[in-house]
């Protein structure tokens, strides 16, 4: 257990041990409730964000496609050996 200060802007700071057994980075999405009085922090990965990162691929160039079929996608997937 950890004891922590709580902020002026109502901000509280994860310690260290739990933020990197957590593998937590400035952006990630937290979701906060209140359970039988205590406060339950828990790490989310929201559609919002994922979202934003696949439309920033595909303003990028980072896309492959179009395809005619799924087969043909499904071979563009596959790793070629060499």
């Amino acid at each position: 257990m950890a004891v922590v200060k709580l902020g002026a802007s109502r901000q509280i700071v994860i310690p260290k041990k739990f933020h990197d057994k957590l593998g937590l980075s400035p952006g990630n999405y937290l979701e906060v409730e209140l359970r039988n009085n205590q406060l339950i922090v828990t790490p989310k990965e929201l559609v919002d964000r994922r979202l934003n990162e696949g439309l920033e691929d595909i303003k990028n160039g980072r896309v492959l496609g179009p395809f005619n079929t799924a087969d043909e996608a499904m071979q563009t997937l596959q790793v070629k050996k060499s």
